[in-house]
């Protein structure tokens, strides 16, 4: 069957969440420069908006731990457009915390961000798609925190654990009309991983990683492009690894330096 190009957008209409920055601000510049209208999302007006030639995201101010304001992000793009083609959750993160002493306000704003809001607006989505021609897709931006947590990352490990158990039940519920498929991101080399990692974008951790360097945000929004289009029609309920092969077992590190054979 003679599907096109499977990577055309063209007059398909995006929303990112989080799409302002990071890894989001780097998704939503490839689906526009594949043809795609792009929507993003943030809490306030961003400094610069994703781009791609002449053509630029559209902007709008949203909550997404927000039950209606993530509802009124959805209404809002396919007002603007008239129909909502692929839902990337990216909106997430946390810093460290100490799992022993952290507040429970800390926590609940933590799973929120990283689990009840990619609900909400998977929810919202799924009310448009599913009666489209062409249903859509909907991808979750998780963490390789979900399969192998540490230190200080409780609550988002816990969240996006949920997120990943999460993504595999929506697939079960909304198919086939609407796909539902996650990406399990590991270390990301993006200004805030600088900051952990060094300016030289993460050397020393790069030789713990099969692939011999971290990720860029590239890396994902390529993924995200695959598990969107017409070559991942058939890929549903996925968790796709976007982590440069996981990390060499830290008891083999630890054999090779003390020179054990």
């Amino acid at each position: 069957m003679d599907i096109g190009n499977p990577l055309d957008f063209t007059d398909r209409v995006v929303v990112v969440t989080g799409g302002t920055k990071g890894i989001g601000f780097t998704i939503a510049e490839t689906f526009l420069a594949a043809g795609a209208h792009v929507v993003v999302c943030g809490r306030s007006q961003p400094r610069a908006l994703p781009a791609a030639g002449t053509r630029q995201a559209v902007f709008l101010a949203a909550d997404v731990r927000d039950p209606q304001a993530a509802s009124g992000l959805i209404d809002a793009a396919v007002a603007r457009f008239g129909r909502l083609d692929v839902l990337v959750n990216n909106a997430g993160g946390s810093p460290d915390a100490d799992a022993a002493t952290v507040s429970p306000r800390f926590v609940e704003k933590i799973v929120a961000l990283n689990l009840l809001a990619p609900f909400y607006t998977a929810q919202a989505a799924n009310r448009v798609m599913r009666d489209q021609d062409r249903g859509g897709s909907v991808i979750n931006i998780g963490s390789v925190s979900a399969h192998h947590p540490q230190p200080g990352t409780a609550a988002y490990t816990a969240a996006k654990a949920g997120l990943l158990g999460l993504t595999r039940a929506l697939a079960l519920e909304w198919a086939p009309k609407v796909r539902v498929n996650h990406v399990t991101t590991g270390l990301i080399r993006t200004d805030g991983a600088a900051s952990v990692y060094g300016e030289d974008g993460g050397s020393a951790v790069a030789g713990v990683i099969p692939m011999g360097r971290m990720a860029v945000p590239s890396d994902v929004a390529r993924t995200c492009l695959y598990l969107a289009g017409d070559l991942a029609r058939y890929v549903n309920g996925a968790d796709v690894a976007v982590h440069g092969g996981g990390e060499v077992p830290a008891r083999f590190l630890a054999a090779r330096s003390s020179g054990a054979r």
